[in-house]
């Protein structure tokens, strides 16, 4: 076998080029029977650590933005009734229950995907925000730094929806 290399020398093949072309076509087989494997995997349902208080830590972000709009926690049966009814649900542990997002202020979370972190211990709801997030009128529930600057935009006003 006969080949050019880059200084336009021939070089005179001992053979082992097809062998090497061989191996290499097995790696990338291999390769690709792996990668079909964990898509398989990847594809199975995802176990949530709830931890010892039976909770998990869930992160709303908006759909259309990517902004996060507030954290809560959730428990087996929020999981659930979310994946069941396409809404987001919480759990509330001031008031120890069940909470559905908007269920009296009208301000809904429509789930379009949930994700799992690598730990499968934090959710994130990817979601369709009807009105604002927060109880304090707020689109989001970080609408305010560290250092108490005002960011975050007030969409409602809680005194008229509470």
């Amino acid at each position: 076998m006969t080949q050019t290399d880059t200084d336009g020398e021939a070089d005179v093949g001992d053979g082992d080029d097809a062998a090497s072309e061989v191996n290499a076509a097995s790696e990338v087989n291999a390769a690709s029977e792996v990668n079909a494997a964990s898509e398989v995997n990847a594809a199975s349902e995802v176990d949530v650590d709830f931890g010892e208080n039976g909770l998990v830590p869930a992160i709303a972000q908006d759909a259309a933005d990517g902004e996060v709009l507030m954290l809560a926690y959730v428990s087996p049966e929020a999981l659930q009734q979310t994946r069941e009814t396409g809404e987001a649900h919480y759990y509330s542990r001031s008031r120890d229950e069940l909470w559905h997002k908007g269920g009296s202020s009208g301000h809904t979370q429509s789930v379009r995907e949930i994700r799992v972190d690598c730990d499968a211990d934090t959710l994130l709801y990817v979601v369709d925000q009807s009105g604002g997030a927060c109880h304090t009128g707020h689109r989001s529930c970080f609408h305010r730094t560290v250092d108490g600057e005002h960011v975050g935009e007030r969409v409602f006003d809680p005194d008229e929806v509470y």
